[in-house]
């Protein structure tokens, strides 16, 4: 997207090391500063620790860093609703959901309600992980089909939905 203008929800989806985050930060960050990151991601070793350092270095001035695990909903329409915000990443919350056991239907409606209030738009990025094998454990199945569903739910909510390869947009809808 190159215009000045962007939606009040884009959804950004893509396979691991796709280029999504890079290709959201600039949707971004092609409309007026500050902006929100909220942060999905939690730290529970050195190999994540680098990730986000990764992430967080490419990054320029003017973004605010909210690290919620959990409460997306509450971060987007309480502490962030004036600005700007990217949601990285929608997997990971999943994840983060189901190890808390919560109602990941519940808070994706959540979720949706509260980017519904919001004054400014919001970018969220997911993995599109139905893309491979089945996966062999019940775990892992559960939480293949929950990012499935959760993205379907997104994106029939987003005023734009965007897949990345390789680096390359598609625009699905919008």
């Amino acid at each position: 997207m190159t215009t000045s203008h962007l939606p009040q929800l884009t959804l950004v989806l893509g396979g691991a090391r796709s280029g999504k985050s890079t290709y959201a930060e600039g949707l971004l960050t092609a409309i007026p500063g500050p902006w929100a990151y909220i942060a999905t991601a939690e730290a529970f070793d050195g190999e994540m620790v680098d990730r986000i350092k990764h992430h967080k270095g490419r990054r320029g001035d003017g973004w605010v860093d909210h690290e919620t695990p959990l409460e997306i909903a509450d971060t987007l329409a309480n502490r962030t609703a004036e600005l700007p915000s990217l949601v990285d990443c929608l997997t990971l919350w999943v994840s983060n959901l189901m190890h808390a056991d919560r109602s990941i239907p519940e808070a994706t409606d959540t979720l949706l309600a509260a980017v519904s209030k919001r004054v400014a738009p919001c970018v969220m990025v997911s993995n599109e992980v139905g893309l491979g094998i089945v996966p062999d454990n019940a775990l892992a199945r559960a939480f293949r089909d929950e990012a499935g569903r959760l993205n379907q739910k997104i994106a029939a909510a987003a005023d734009r939905v965007v897949f990345v390869a390789a680096g390359l947009p598609l625009t699905l809808k919008g």
